[in-house]
C-alpha cells in the first residue's frame, strides 16, 4: 500500500478517500460510505488480521446495539465491487478471528 495524500495505493488500484471511488485507471467505481470506510481500514492494516469487532467500532462508533449481519452485508458488497476490478480474492475471512486483506 502506498499512500498518497487521499489516495491509497493497493495492487492495481487506488483508492480515492476524497471521491469514494476505487480506480483503476480506465474506470472508476464508487463505494458506500461503509464500503469505503472498509476497505481503507483493511488497507491501513493490510496483513494483519482485523476482527469483526474492531470493524464495527470503526464504522459504527457507538454504544447501540448494531446487527452482526450488517457488516456482513457490507463486506459482501465490497468483495462484489473488488471482484469487478479483478479482486475478488483479496479479502480472506478467518473464521473465528475476522478478515484479513492479503
Amino acid at each position: 500500500m502506498e499512500k498518497n495524500s487521499a489516495r491509497l495505493r493497493y495492487r492495481h488500484i487506488q483508492l480515492n478517500l476524497e471521491k469514494g471511488t476505487i480506480e483503476t485507471g480506465t474506470e472508476e467505481i464508487t463505494l458506500s460510505k461503509n464500503e469505503l470506510m472498509i476497505f481503507s481500514y483493511l488497507l491501513k492494516n493490510q496483513g494483519k488480521i482485523v476482527t469483526r469487532e474492531d470493524i464495527m467500532n470503526y464504522l459504527w462508533d457507538t454504544q447501540e446495539f448494531i446487527d452482526d449481519n450488517t457488516l456482513t452485508v457490507n463486506i459482501n458488497r465490497l468483495r462484489k465491487r473488488l471482484a469487478d476490478v479483478g479482486l475478488g480474492d483479496c479479502i480472506e475471512t478467518r473464521r473465528g478471528q475476522g478478515y484479513i486483506l492479503l
